[in-house]
């Protein structure tokens, strides 16, 4: 059985020189953590499986940024690191990649335009592809969740279901799922959205959105059916350790790397 991954997430703001990590409740109200490669760093010594950093603050000129960020990371952190944000092409890509990123996170550049999927896929492999869902219930869509663009700030009136179906179907290697409804609020994963999602994609997907305890992350593998769990604030702000998440997990016959 493939052992369920534990990653953290690293929502960096670029605005300073040599950036920030920083968390929020419901993609607002901001706090901040720490430096990025001082975080990555800890938790790849705590035993993280992977770790993800999103650019909040993504534009042309804080790409080189991230850049910098990626490659100082990369000395010391030797895990698979997933970099998102203001990747608008593949030769976005690339660059993220050099830098020592292993996987790359679209969403508002894949919404705009799906063919980049396809494109990102056939260049650097569907394993490299992971589509991020910013996903928000909804009244409007058949599967009562709709998918979000620009970190959360703009409806597109897409249905996240169909939306992971035809994701899938253009060469994506996983999905990041999060609950914006349960992003920062400690209440506990969305694991309606997130087992509508794990039982109709035959792809990996990653929990996101709602962490506040270990049985939180306990349920996304067995309720929510889920491949990955993604926290960041109980992580950034020491009230859970890595290790003891994972030693709750495996106590309760979950499989997980120790």
């Amino acid at each position: 059985m493939l052992t369920k991954r534990i990653i953290p997430c690293l929502d960096c703001d670029l605005s300073v020189p040599e950036g920030r990590v920083v968390k929020g409740i419901k993609f607002k109200q901001i706090r901040y953590a720490g430096v990025p490669w001082e975080l990555a760093k800890r938790y790849y010594e705590e035993g993280a499986d992977e770790i993800v950093f999103l650019d909040i603050t993504a534009s042309h000129e804080r790409r080189e940024t991230m850049v910098h960020v990626i490659e100082k990371t990369a000395e010391e952190v030797f895990i698979p690191l997933t970099v998102g944000g203001g990747i608008r092409t593949t030769e976005d890509m690339k660059r993220i990649l050099r830098a020592g990123a292993d996987k790359i996170t679209v969403n508002t550049a894949a919404i705009k335009k799906p063919e980049l999927i396809q494109e990102g896929a056939t260049q650097f492999g569907s394993q490299c592809m992971v589509v991020a869902i910013d996903s928000k219930r909804s009244g409007k869509t058949p599967s009562g969740h709709e998918c979000y663009i620009y970190g959360g700030r703009e409806p597109t009136g897409l249905d996240t279901l169909a939306w992971a179906r035809k994701c899938e179907s253009l060469g994506a290697g996983e999905f990041m799922l999060t609950s914006m409804d349960r992003d920062g609020t400690k209440e506990g994963f969305d694991l309606e959205l997130t087992k509508l999602i794990t039982e109709a994609v035959s792809i990996p997907v990653i929990a996101s959105g709602g962490v506040g305890t270990p049985e939180h992350i306990l349920e996304a593998f067995t309720k929510g059916k889920a491949d990955a769990a993604l926290a960041a604030s109980i992580f950034h702000f020491k009230e859970c350790s890595i290790q003891e998440v994972k030693e709750y997990l495996r106590d309760r016959d979950i499989p997980v790397r120790i």
